[in-house]
């Protein structure tokens, strides 16, 4: 488990759990967290490194998702952007170089 001042992590047998406050992860993906329109929650895809998160939100928007924020550097020193897919669920894309991925896939805290 790893933590800052906003967010928890949990390693999970190469996944990871982040549990982050929902007025700030609205605030990070660019939503209103007022209303019906955010469920408060995303799913993420980390990549391993910026162009990826590029194409994966091209490949998102090209099969249906919306693009809800463009990826652009973050606070916390990665790169990312987020898609609403045709259920309207939001993912994040995100390059975190704290977050390396193994060659099975596996991303592990850094």
């Amino acid at each position: 488990m790893a933590m800052d001042d906003e967010v928890v992590f949990f390693q999970l047998n190469g996944l990871i759990l982040s549990l982050y406050p929902r007025a700030a992860l609205a605030r990070d993906a660019g939503v209103v967290d007022a209303g019906g329109g955010f469920a408060g929650i995303t799913l993420a895809h980390n990549v391993s490194n910026e162009a990826e998160v590029d194409a994966v939100l091209s490949e998102a928007e090209r099969a249906g998702g919306r693009v809800v924020k463009p990826a652009s550097r973050a606070e916390w020193g990665g790169y990312s952007g987020y898609f609403a897919d045709p259920d309207s669920h939001l993912w994040e894309v995100a390059h975190n170089p704290g977050f390396p991925i193994d060659a099975q896939g596996n991303t592990r805290l850094g």
